[in-house]
């Protein structure tokens, strides 16, 4: 299925037209080590690269999801040059989930905490089991979520943000969906079929509406109004352009499901 590709601490399976990327290893509540992190940077560029994939689900195996950052598998016996390097892994898998191009919905089962909530808000959709918890504690030991900020500041609201950082308590799923950082909350015995039900939706969108559409909505969240309104122009000629889009308009007229082929 997947080729040559070799993952250590990731699992990586696709039914249909999703694929699922799991952390594996439960018994330490899936840190994000080094090589978690590589597996997970591979997992994702093999899903953006894969045609069939259309959707990939994120989550975690156990009963957590993630715990946030494995510190021991970074530090060691590295210079502090070397120390700072390693974060780069952090920098390059949030950029590529960032420019997938295919939505990814965030099975959360369990708490995601730290580098957690920073990969969980990395997601588009979140669908959280109720006893599932939240939270940046780094302040709790002297540190701040540098690395996960910029994802954090984009997702949620400021003083929500600022009080989490700040104080680093932990926020239950309903906290976070009543100020729209979680899309569903849901208990465990739903988790899968809510999970199920949104990615087989989002499969049968076009993926190129998708795609032009997902790329534009991170595109410009950073660019001033002006420059995003004529950024968004030119998007929407591009996108109004293709067989998929003359495809849905069709079966629209003609009351029909459309059969989006991805061009």
């Amino acid at each position: 299925m997947t080729g040559k590709l070799r993952l250590e601490q990731v699992l990586l399976l696709t039914e249909g037209h999703v694929a699922t990327v799991t952390l594996n290893r439960p018994e330490q509540r899936n840190p994000l080590s080094a090589t978690m992190l590589r597996d997970l940077g591979a997992a994702f560029h093999w899903c953006k690269h894969e045609p069939d994939v259309r959707v990939v689900v994120l989550t975690g195996a156990g009963r957590v999801f993630c715990a946030g950052a494995d510190l021991s598998s970074f530090d060691g016996e590295m210079t502090g040059l070397e120390k700072f390097r390693s974060r780069d892994l952090f920098v390059d898998l949030f950029l590529l989930m960032s420019e997938l191009g295919k939505p990814i919905v965030g099975r959360i089962n369990g708490h995601a905490l730290a580098g957690g909530l920073g990969l969980a808000c990395s997601c588009d959709i979140l669908v959280a089991v109720d006893t599932a918890s939240f939270g940046t504690p780094e302040i709790n030991v002297g540190i701040w979520p540098m690395m996960i900020q910029a994802i954090l500041s984009r997702n949620i609201p400021r003083k929500v943000l600022l009080e989490m950082e700040m104080l680093g308590d932990r926020w239950t799923a309903a906290q976070l969906a009543a100020v729209g950082v979680v899309n569903r909350v849901v208990p465990h015995d739903q988790l899968d079929s809510t999970v199920q039900d949104i990615a087989g939706s989002l499969a049968r969108k076009s993926p190129v509406a998708m795609r032009l559409g997902r790329d534009s909505f991170y595109r410009q969240q950073d660019m001033d109004f002006r420059a995003a309104l004529h950024y968004l122009h030119g998007q929407f000629l591009l996108v109004s352009q293709t067989e998929d889009s003359r495809e849905g308009i069709k079966a629209f007229f003609e009351k029909r499901e459309p059969d989006f082929k991805g061009r």
